[in-house]
């Protein structure tokens, strides 16, 4: 059985950041909450422990790392160039 789990992730700025990760998570880990309250942003989500990797790699792809992932700066500028396109295809997706 699956337990929330809430996750830190850097990059995310608004609604439009939100908006990406439930739908692009919801298909393969359920409902999705994201915190735009505090900083750095937070996720909780329904995940069992074998699918943290992949969490993380998916959430990288999107350009929302977790916060305790270590990056080299060209990482680093890759995720935050990724997390603008995520943002603005979820504030397009929103409207």
């Amino acid at each position: 059985m699956s337990d929330k789990q809430t996750i830190k992730i850097e990059n995310v700025k608004c609604g439009g950041c939100a908006n990406t990760l439930k739908k692009a998570l919801f298909e393969e880990f359920g409902e999705v909450e994201v915190n735009l309250e505090v900083m750095p942003r937070e996720i909780t989500l329904k995940i069992e422990e074998n699918q943290i990797e992949s969490l993380k790699t998916k959430l990288k792809a999107l350009g929302y790392p977790f916060s305790s992932e270590e990056l080299n700066t060209i990482e680093k500028i890759t995720t935050i160039a990724k997390s603008f396109v995520s943002c603005a295809i979820g504030k397009m997706d929103n409207k």
